[in-house]
């Protein structure tokens, strides 16, 4: 019977974590040569990419979209030049619009830009629901690219939507879930104000608390001086960049 001495035992054991050691480096040094060639074809082909959109007179267009005046489109226009700069492409022109995704396309910027844009034209927004608030709007406006062989990129998303079964299937797939998220955001806010409600807790603004500034407020001379020359309250309201019953109700408070 052969029997191992305790140096012997300790050398195999040290040879053993060696090899451990060894194969761990040399997989480490495997995964990372080849990271740097994924990395690099990558880069390449987004290179190749870029080109060829240049070649082929491709415009790219950054759409931007918030619902009201209060939102910031800084967020959205740094993802898209970010995304950009990753991928060596240049955005052409921007739209901004400041809408709810509600409206329909025709009364949007979104859909002149549409009708404007060429075969194989790029539209790259920060996420799908930028493009609308519900299914149906957002199946509606991704059909109406993809008939015209727009090519829809988002990048929240990545998704890179063209006139393909896939596309459809992952666009409608997409909508659907945030459909579904802003439902059950909704039905929980609605289930959380009627337990306040119930528990006896004023809900809303409280009474005196609003803003006594207006849009117009340090601008009362100016308006006078357009009263004095008789100038309507609808020009006066399109003078000052705001709508007419907000100019309506100033003149009140003013009481002119």
């Amino acid at each position: 019977m052969f029997f191992r001495t305790k140096i012997e035992i300790q050398k195999e054991r040290e040879t053993t974590r060696f090899y451990s050691k060894m194969n761990a480096f040399i997989l480490f040094l495997f995964s990372f040569v080849y990271f740097c060639r994924l990395t690099s074809s990558k880069i390449r082909n987004n290179y190749d990419n870029n080109i060829n959109l240049t070649i082929n007179n491709i415009m790219i267009y950054g759409y931007i979209r918030v619902s009201t005046d209060k939102q910031t489109v800084k967020n959205q226009r740094y993802e898209i030049n970010h995304y950009c700069e990753e991928n060596f492409l240049i955005v052409n022109k921007w739209i901004e619009e400041v809408i709810s995704g509600t409206k329909k396309l025709q009364e949007r910027k979104l859909g002149k830009l549409i009708r404007r844009m060429k075969k194989n034209d790029v539209l790259i927004c920060s996420e799908l629901s930028r493009l609308g608030r519900n299914l149906l709007m957002i199946m509606s406006i991704l059909n109406e690219c993809m008939n015209r062989d727009i090519q829809v990129w988002t990048i929240k998303d990545n998704y890179r939507l063209g006139n393909d079964i896939s596309s459809k299937v992952l666009a409608f797939a997409f909508g659907l879930s945030s459909e579904i998220e802003r439902n059950l955001i909704s039905q929980r806010t609605k289930e959380a104000l009627a337990r306040k409600k119930a528990e006896g807790v004023v809900l809303g603004r409280p009474k005196g608390s609003k803003s006594k500034k207006k849009k117009l407020t340090g601008k009362e001379s100016e308006i006078k001086a357009l009263l004095n020359k008789h100038i309507s309250k609808s020009a006066i309201a399109r003078i000052m960049g705001v709508h007419r019953q907000t100019a309506v109700e100033f003149l009140k408070v003013m009481k002119c």
